[in-house]
């Protein structure tokens, strides 16, 4: 490696419009994982992401001819906005193509700082090659978001407010990786002034462009690539970071979407920040790696590189979390369609907390339940399985069946021609481990359960959707059993929805 990456990050010209940002203990990660566990808080940075770093340390190396003419950029999002708060502060135009999948979080965000957005392609790679044309066309400067060695250098400079900030020993520093150009200038500094730090990269499962050009030891572009990380969604790497990567990472560690999700969750725990994948992906692959090598009592740090959340994704992010935590382990369990078989459910799950629980009549002779378990270690999912076994029921674990997780469980139900003299009723309850439950066994063994919908949604009061088969001459009774019973609750039987998708094929008045 050249030392002219040192001098040049030394005196990469970021200051203008970069903070230096704070190195923050996260104290309950640090608690679990048993090492103490450093965030680099580059999410709080005045675009909300490291990438103002290197685009404004490149655009300020342009003569004054280049600046008029104006720059153009492709980009998922992050370094477009550093690239149009730099075009502001230096006063020139900035043309910003960025993918169609671009969350529009990001997209707004640029035009605000007076970026001219165009959307092209579905990945960075797409959006670059259209920026290419169009810069040729137009005689825009074109500067790029990780492959050019001003944007490296300006990336660098956190490396080296890193060692500056926590001069002790450090075992590990763990960053995200798309092009390359953030590890690579990291890398590039640490190696230099501490080599006997670990400089890790994290990448998803299915956008490792990077691990496997290294791996192969060329260049590898992808098909296609995964897009919930959409600020690491890079086919090819750059020829320069694959170059700097190659020769100065100790490697790269993949993490799936649920391990992304958990980070997310973990980081605001600590912290009350809410990151981006791409910013969250460093604390994934951090806990991933100290899992790997069952690393303890070491400092470990994890660059938080952005926090442009698409606010839509939250609640993808919220039932995924506690999955890519192994805190909840989710089944499909078949019990006998007879009266107590629900009991003898409650008895399997135990004192467990249930996190989600669906079901709809659809077999006389057979029940199938989809149900998610909450889970306090890893192995626990296993043993569930044993208990639903020698209760008698067969129990298939979708824990990491992503048809499971991401669609089957909200497809539950629909019209049944068992649930006749249906009622349906909705409940509230507060919501604490064991009361789903508690509910479920005080429900009388006289009437049939035919539909049953819940999920815990974090609140002080669940709410669950229940169908009761009562024969017509036993309404009386069923309404006295509601009344010392104890729960809020409503009538839902007339509600168009429930006749529509639900209940008994009628027409609507």
């Amino acid at each position: 490696m050249s030392i002219d990456y040192l001098k040049r990050i030394l005196t990469a010209k970021v200051y203008d419009v970069a903070r230096e940002t704070p190195l923050e203990l996260a104290g309950g990660l640090s608690e679990r994982l048993n090492n103490s566990v450093l965030l680099k808080c580059e999410d709080l940075q005045p675009v909300f992401s490291f990438k103002l770093r290197g685009a404004y340390n490149r655009m300020a190396q342009l003569s004054a001819e280049q600046l008029a003419r104006g720059v153009i950029a492709a980009s998922a999002g992050n370094h477009a906005q550093g690239v149009a708060l730099a075009a502001r502060r230096l006063g020139c135009r900035a043309v910003i193509v960025m993918p169609v999948t671009t969350p529009q979080v990001k997209i707004d965000a640029v035009r605000a700082l007076g970026g001219e957005v165009v959307l092209s392609g579905e990945s960075y790679s797409d959006a670059a090659a259209a920026a290419d044309e169009r810069q040729a066309r137009e005689q825009l400067t074109f500067v790029h978001p990780f492959d050019d060695p001003d944007v490296i250098a300006g990336q660098g400079t956190i490396g080296m407010e890193i060692l500056r900030q926590h001069p002790g020993p450090i075992h590990a520093i763990f960053v995200a990786i798309g092009g390359g150009g953030l590890a690579s200038g990291i890398a590039a500094y640490v190696k230099q002034v501490r080599p006997d730090i670990r400089v890790i990269g994290v990448q998803t499962t299915d956008s490792d462009a990077m691990a496997r050009s290294i791996a192969s030891g060329r260049r590898v572009e992808l098909h296609d690539v995964g897009l919930f990380s959409d600020g690491t969604a890079v086919k090819k790497v750059g020829e320069e970071t694959f170059r700097l990567c190659r020769a100065l990472l100790d490697g790269v560690v993949l993490v799936d979407t649920d391990a992304i999700c958990a980070a997310i969750k973990d980081v605001f725990t600590d912290t009350r920040s809410i990151l981006e994948p791409a910013g969250a992906l460093s604390v994934a692959g951090l806990k991933a790696y100290v899992e790997r090598e069952r690393l303890h009592g070491e400092t470990l740090v994890a660059v938080a590189s952005g926090a442009n959340m698409n606010f839509d994704r939250l609640r993808f992010v919220s039932e995924r979390a506690e999955i890519g935590e192994r805190r909840e382990a989710v089944f499909a369990v078949t019990i006998p369609e007879e009266r107590g078989s629900f009991r003898r459910f409650c008895e399997a799950v135990g004192p467990r907390n249930v996190t989600e629980f669906n079901y709809r009549i659809a077999d006389a002779q057979q029940a199938h339940v989809f149900v998610g378990i909450q889970t306090s270690r890893p192995g626990e999912a296993a043993q569930i399985a044993q208990a639903f076994g020698e209760a008698g029921f067969q129990a298939l674990d979708l824990t990491d069946d992503e048809l499971g997780k991401l669609h089957l469980r909200h497809m539950v139900g629909g019209h049944s021609p068992l649930a006749k003299n249906e009622l349906l009723y909705s409940f509230e309850f507060p919501e604490r481990p064991g009361a789903l439950m508690r509910f479920l066994s005080s429900m009388s063994p006289n009437w049939n359960i035919s539909l049953f919908h819940y999920r815990n949604h974090g609140a002080d009061y669940g709410k669950i959707l229940v169908g009761i088969q009562v024969p017509a001459g036993e309404k009386k009774m069923f309404r006295e059993f509601l009344a010392t019973l104890g729960y809020p609750h409503r009538d839902e039987t007339q509600h168009p929805a429930y006749r529509l998708f639900l209940g008994a094929h009628a027409i609507i008045r």
